[in-house]
């Protein structure tokens, strides 16, 4: 998929603020520091289309995107960022998962794995939620340029075999580099299939 116009909508501080919309939505969400916001500029093929921080957890709003005019991106607050108070927790708690569980245009929700450390409490924790919660989702693992290709296997299977526990079946996985592209061409066919099979069904 090509990406001929990528524009930045606007930011909602809760669920109840989030632009009202009828097209076709695909979240971004993972811990803090796993490389969304550059991995959202290299889909769109907009540098700076999203803020890309030093500072892990500087995202603290739900973001839109219009992409082609057609469908929207969703930069979502990160998750697990330690030096965010309990209030700040339990905010992003509430507004994250209201948004996820009822916003009737979301398509897919890409969970955001560091491919370079091994399975994380948080990202099991989250993903065993969106499981259970019935939300439609798939697995990105991030920084893969800069993973040793052993140990990047390694920590894939063990997260794939800890979600296993959870949950039936296996979900759809995609390998990505933000620095190298890798990855790009599979997602964007996935939500060029997403965008589509929402439209046969309309």
């Amino acid at each position: 998929m090509k990406i001929k116009t990528a524009e930045f909508v606007g930011s909602a501080p809760d669920f109840e603020s989030c632009p009202p919309s009828e097209l076709g939505e695909i979240a971004m969400i993972g811990r803090s520091n796993v490389g969304k916001s550059s991995l959202i500029n290299m889909l769109a093929e907009r540098n700076g289309l999203a803020r890309v921080s030093r500072t892990p957890g500087r995202t603290q709003l739900i973001n839109f995107f219009l992409m082609n005019g057609e469908w929207t991106l969703v930069d979502l607050p990160g998750y697990g960022f330690a030096k965010r108070s309990r209030e700040q927790t339990d905010k992003f708690n509430e507004f994250v998962s209201d948004y996820l569980a009822q916003r009737k245009n979301l398509l897919c929700a890409f969970i955001l794995i560091d491919s370079k450390i091994p399975p994380q409490k948080v990202d099991i924790e989250f993903t065993t939620w969106v499981v259970q919660t019935g939300i439609p989702f798939a697995l990105i693992f991030t920084k893969t340029d800069k993973a040793k290709d052993k140990g990047m296997a390694k920590n894939v299977e063990a997260f794939k075999a800890e979600l296993a526990k959870h949950c039936d079946g296996e979900p759809k996985t995609f390998m990505c580099s933000a620095k190298t592209r890798r990855g790009r061409g599979g997602i964007m066919e996935f939500v060029r299939q997403s965008l589509v099979a929402r439209k046969s069904a309309s």
